[in-house]
């Protein structure tokens, strides 16, 4: 025989239980939305800071590995011919490996130690040589030292302070201010250490030949 509980449908006491509970629950989940949004999220600036930093660094690892594997090709040689003469797996690819041995060999023969093959770096190694981009009628040698020299007293007649007319073009190699932070010069050209301009030439120099000096290189 089945017993039915007697329930008094009059006793107002399990309705207000119940309510209590559920507005209970309801009380717990506001805290526990309110616990997820006051949790601290990481800064929009600082994500993209970091973005922006890992861009940036690929970025100037593209631009000296691609400098250099030019500088080199300006030289008449190759990356293959420079890994050889650094004592390295010549594998024509300008990559990590070779950037260390460059640097490494820079620091022992007290070259500026950037990782870039440029020209001072080459001709140290022995593989500067002549230049088709840059020959003159004139027969003058085109190393790269010698050009740059050349370009400098034509420019400046190789005072590193010196400033055009219009203080358009700064320093021993009349830098714009545009070119001299796009190779990575800092503050003003004019005002920089001369071997600092060496060093920023230099790199000019092997990205792009003597087109940014087009009435000295003649």
């Amino acid at each position: 025989m089945t017993v039915v509980p007697n329930v008094d449908q009059s006793n107002h006491v399990p309705w207000l239980e119940s309510k209590r509970r559920s507005r209970a629950r309801r009380a717990e989940a506001r805290e526990a939305r309110g616990r997820a949004r006051s949790r601290p999220s990481p800064p929009r600036g600082a994500i993209v800071a970091v973005a922006t930093l890992t861009f940036a660094t690929g970025g100037a690892f593209a631009h000296d590995r691609a400098t250099s594997t030019a500088a080199a090709r300006t030289a008449g040689s190759s990356v293959a011919a420079l890994q050889s003469r650094l004592g390295i797996a010549a594998d024509g690819v300008y990559g990590p490996a070779t950037r260390r041995a460059v640097r490494a060999y820079q620091r022992r023969h007290g070259l500026a130690i950037d990782g870039i093959a440029g020209p001072m770096t080459l001709k140290s190694l022995g593989l500067a040589g002549s230049s088709s981009a840059s020959r003159p009628s004139s027969g003058t040698s085109t190393a790269p030292n010698a050009m740059l020299e050349k370009i400098a007293q034509c420019e400046s007649s190789g005072n590193p302070a010196a400033v055009s007319a219009g203080g358009r073009y700064r320093g021993k190699y009349q830098f714009s201010r545009a070119t001299w932070r796009a190779y990575g010069g800092v503050g003003d050209p004019a005002a920089a250490p001369e071997a600092a301009q060496d060093r920023i030439a230099a790199k000019l120099y092997a990205a792009r030949g003597t087109s940014p000096w087009p009435a000295c290189a003649r």
